[in-house]
């Protein structure tokens, strides 16, 4: 029986150990919470921090596993890659995914390929980061080093806030560390969604168009839908470079989840190439809208499986997610839905039950419409179509 070992145990992770168990492959779970419903499905737990490379070396080495998985979230990539690199398992150069799990790593290799990227620089030092922003043009991002999603970005349009910022970002870094960069002018939607890598080969890409809540700072992502309205040519321009930053770093199998931009020239700018799959169900959509299924892809890359099968393919009709996010702090009772949005649910996962203390994200809704019309009126109108209700009881969330 294959043992497959998966960093990560959260509600957004269950997908792929699900599938792993569906195969009757024996499934061990990683993860410093011991309450995380992962481990209450796999055969063996360990509450070890996923980040803790040698840790879990230590224990991938006693159990001999077969394969490592490090499913939605960059924190335990790399680990992923170190521990596969050192007991040769099939997996990603250890030094590939810490350059693209690391923001100032990846400005430089993007640099070094001739792609386009904004004036960014990463500092330990706040005294460092004052002068370095009075050199940039407002507005300016600052984003934790090593951190992904919108965890400890703050977007400034005056420097007076910048040492809050600096602050801010610092604690989200594991290395402490924090980039300072320009902000790129874009056109249309930025566009997020997953790709796949077989034999270091770009398979698979499909790109969604990413929509915000622009109510927060930084805007909060609430959802990804399917088809893009990017220019095919922009396209087609980003998946040609996203094969040249895998080439050149000797990336072979796995999925990536890609963040990027285009300027008014229809030039690609990358934020993000994520050595792992997208979360808030990115690859759920994705299977809905194509029948591709990009969580068995992972799980068998992982254990060294044949990916051959796997190709582009387009989607057919209009999808998306819908990321529910709490408010403010309190006590979850309930989610209201127009019956206009239900008719167009055709699935949920819901990690907040009514009762608990609210946490982001409280859940995912998988979308269908109609049309394109549609799909983009609904998205920009979800306040008038989805609501949470809550108690503000507070409740310390861990």
């Amino acid at each position: 029986m294959k043992k497959i070992l998966f960093l990560g145990a959260a509600p957004a992770q269950l997908p792929p150990i699900y599938y792993a168990l569906e195969q009757c492959y024996y499934v061990v779970t990683c993860d410093y919470l011991p309450d995380n419903p992962g481990h209450r499905i796999a055969h063996e737990s360990y509450p070890i921090s996923t980040t803790d490379r040698d840790g879990v070396l230590a224990l991938a080495r006693s159990l001999s596993i077969d394969g490592i998985v490090a499913y939605a979230a960059d924190s335990g990539a790399p680990t992923a890659a170190y521990v596969a690199e050192k007991l040769g398992l099939p997996g990603n150069p250890y030094d590939a995914v810490c350059t693209l799990t690391r923001k100032d790593r990846f400005r430089t290799l993007l640099q070094r390929l001739g792609f386009k990227v904004p004036r960014s620089a990463a500092f330990d030092s706040l005294a460092a980061a004052r002068v370095w922003s009075k050199r940039l043009r407002l507005p300016i991002y600052v984003k934790p080093v090593d951190a992904a999603g919108s965890r400890g970005i703050t977007i400034l349009d005056s420097l007076a806030g910048l040492d809050a910022a600096f602050m801010n970002a610092q604690c989200y870094s594991r290395a402490k560390m924090v980039v300072v960069e320009e902000s790129i002018e874009k056109v249309g939607c930025q566009v997020d969604s997953d790709a796949f890598i077989v034999d270091g080969k770009l398979k698979f890409w499909l790109w969604a168009d990413a929509h915000f809540d622009p109510s927060v700072a930084p805007p909060n992502p609430i959802a990804n839908s399917y088809p893009s309205t990017i220019d095919p040519r922009c396209g087609e321009r980003a998946a040609a470079q996203l094969q040249e930053i895998i080439s050149h770093l000797g990336m072979r199998n796995g999925a990536l989840n890609v963040e990027f931009l285009v300027d008014a020239d229809g030039e690609v700018w990358f934020l993000e190439v994520a050595p792992r799959n997208g979360g808030d169900c990115i690859p759920d959509v994705i299977k809905h809208a194509t029948g591709v299924d990009l969580v068995k892809y992972t799980v068998d890359a992982a254990l060294g499986m044949g990916c051959q099968t796997l190709g582009n393919v387009t989607p057919s009709g209009y999808w998306s997610n819908y990321i529910i996010h709490p408010p403010e702090q309190g006590l979850l009772t309930g989610i209201w839905i127009s019956e206009a949005l239900k008719k167009r649910v055709v699935n949920e996962r819901l990690w907040v039950k009514p009762g608990m203390p609210m946490k982001s994200p409280i859940g995912v809704l998988i979308l269908r419409f109609r049309g394109a019309r549609e799909m983009q009126g609904m998205l920009e109108d979800m306040h008038s179509h989805i609501r949470v209700e809550y108690s503000k009881s507070v409740v310390s969330v861990e």
